[in-house]
């Protein structure tokens, strides 16, 4: 006879496979929505609400752009948010100033985190690059599950970016 763990264990993988994102099918949505379309809010919009719909539980998806040296907040969906992030501060801040994907499984536990939502508990940041390599913002995910986001996660969210940086700025658009 199986003991708990082992049944805890087999619905939680069932769960997460039946819970996974086709990053290339988002990948390739995000190329379609945006692709031709010179309006950079309406893209970010529009890319903000396609992730919002494909992973599962999330409580923000959003932009946080660059001016200066601080990050101001763009297109998103979910509660209100913080506006402004100076670089350093928080998740958001740290990964644009460090340009690295920051995968947070426990937002509480990050030195300097600033909760724009107290439901927050894992959060997943990706910076966004210009043609000239600069962080020009920061794809920013929040869940109010605690170790929501996977390295699958990551390496899709990161494709989802790529996506975004060539039909947002190939031709010299935005």
């Amino acid at each position: 006879m199986k003991d708990a763990s082992f049944f805890l264990a087999f619905f939680t993988a069932f769960w997460h496979n039946e819970n996974m994102t086709d990053y290339t099918e988002l990948q390739d949505n995000l190329e379609a929505v945006t692709e031709d379309v010179p309006h950079l809010i309406a893209n970010l919009a529009n890319a903000s609400a396609y992730i919002y719909e494909a992973l599962p539980d999330l409580n923000w998806c959003g932009f946080y752009l660059t001016e200066g040296e601080k990050l101001v907040l763009g297109p998103f969906q979910g509660r209100a948010a913080c506006v402004e992030i100076p670089y350093g501060k928080g998740v958001c801040g740290t990964a644009a100033l460090k340009d690295e994907t920051l995968l947070v499984e426990n937002v509480h536990d990050f030195d300097g985190h600033i909760a724009c939502d107290c439901a927050s508990n894992s959060e997943i940041v990706v910076p966004l690059h210009d043609p000239e390599g600069t962080v020009f913002g920061v794809l920013d995910i929040d869940s109010p599950l605690f170790s929501r986001f996977t390295q699958e996660d990551r390496t899709g969210l990161e494709g989802c970016v790529r996506v975004l940086e060539k039909t947002l700025f190939g031709d010299g658009k935005a």
